[in-house]
């Protein structure tokens, strides 16, 4: 499943369309991003911890964006070296304001950073903090490697940085050489679905407003889940 962004009714969506295709215990990667942009954070993650606790078969990618979380979330927040000095999780532009006004949490651009960290200390449950904390960086199978935001070309897959597996765009995405599984991943927005041949991109705007993707793997076969059933994703040409 690609992103979510906070996306509740889009997540309970999709995972009605996996339950019908594979049954309830159908195994599902999530790619990350849980969280930010959209409304109902707090619900999402309430969703997948108590699936977790369950014993559900699914398995939880680590996002960017749930780094950035769960960094802020620290006896003292610590601020992602990627972004530039003033852009912080809390601004608008990477959502988590958003986020914590899902758990009630209320402030301004003004506010006082280390304020506003008390706050969310105070009220954000700790099982939603480990939950992202717990999130692996990749899982794979015998013809797939998922990760968040891709691979670094070239690099064996036992040797793949984290940076590169939260961060990674341009030099990923130009690349088009086959790697060694191919590639499942998120992070950068599409319209829709894409299969590129070496690698296939779930995250279809969901942070944006726009649905979800869920995808089914026969070995590299990649089907699209929609409510009319599977549909073939073929590589561009």
């Amino acid at each position: 499943m690609g992103d979510i962004h906070g996306q509740l009714t889009d997540l309970q969506r999709v995972l009605g369309l996996i339950e019908a295709d594979g049954g309830p215990d159908a195994e599902i990667v999530f790619l990350g991003d849980y969280t930010d942009r959209g409304p109902d954070s707090k619900a999402v993650l309430d969703l997948l911890v108590e699936g977790k606790a369950q014993g559900r078969n699914w398995t939880f990618l680590q996002g960017n964006h749930d780094r950035m979380f769960h960094w802020f979330m620290r006896d003292y927040p610590q601020h992602e070296a990627y972004l530039s000095i003033d852009l912080t999780w809390l601004h608008p532009r990477l959502g988590g304001d958003t986020t914590l006004a899902s758990y009630g949490i209320e402030f301004t651009q003004r506010s006082r950073m280390l304020e506003v960290h008390k706050m969310a200390r105070d009220i954000i449950p700790e099982a939603h903090v480990k939950f992202m904390q717990d999130a692996v960086l990749s899982h794979e199978t015998d013809a797939l490697f998922f990760a968040h935001a891709g691979i670094r070309p070239g690099v064996p897959l036992a040797d793949q940085d984290e940076e590169d597996l939260l961060w990674i765009r341009k030099e990923f995405h130009v690349d088009q050489r086959m790697h060694p599984k191919l590639v499942v991943h998120g992070h950068t927005p599409v319209d829709k679905a894409q299969h590129y041949g070496n690698r296939v991109n779930l995250d279809s705007g969901a942070g944006r407003g726009n649905p979800m993707t869920a995808a089914v793997f026969e070995g590299t076969t990649c089907f699209t889940l929609t409510p009319q059933g599977r549909q073939e994703l073929l590589p561009q040409t």
